[in-house]
């Protein structure tokens, strides 16, 4: 007498096997794709073209001696030019939080009487922040990570082995 095939644990082995893996597949792919990852970038040769653009930039703030000093204090940034005698009409200051980008902002700003960048917070930004200061112009950079509140003035130099 035979029996059915679907009474057989054997053949039941057999097709659930490979029907697991398509299951976990299926999953794998819908899970990967629902929220790409924001860091991920899609055109890898335009973003390292840009990067060595950005190498120069920070390579050319060196070669003009730009120096910055750095303090926050009180919800109080001050940003003063230090070892240069140049003075910038307007100095923009970009914050990059490393893991929220939401908490990403950005200042333009103009110096007071002795030169010195200002600008008062609301609310306290404490913690590891990357900080990019460029001129109007944009043809130098300025790229360090800092943690903040800082007390006391933290130099900011040009390093090309930084720039990104």
């Amino acid at each position: 007498m035979k029996s059915s095939w679907y009474k057989e644990p054997w053949a039941w082995l057999v097709f659930i096997l490979p029907f697991t893996a398509v299951v976990a597949g299926i999953a794998t792919y819908i899970i990967a794709n629902h929220e790409p990852d924001s860091l991920v970038v899609g055109d890898y040769y335009k973003k390292g073209k840009s990067i060595n653009l950005e190498v120069s930039k920070v390579k050319q703030a060196q070669k003009l001696g730009m120096r910055f000093a750095l303090q926050f204090k009180n919800n109080e940034l001050v940003i003063k030019p230090t070892g240069i005698e140049k003075i910038f009409p307007l100095l923009n200051v970009n914050f990059f939080h490393p893991t929220q980008e939401g908490k990403d902002f950005y200042l333009a700003l103009t110096p007071d009487g002795n030169g010195y960048f200002r600008h008062h917070f609301e609310e306290n930004i404490d913690g590891k922040w990357k900080v990019t200061l460029t001129p109007f112009e944009n043809h130098w950079k300025i790229h360090n990570t800092i943690s903040l509140p800082q007390h006391d003035f933290i130099d900011l130099i040009p390093d090309p082995t930084k720039a990104q």
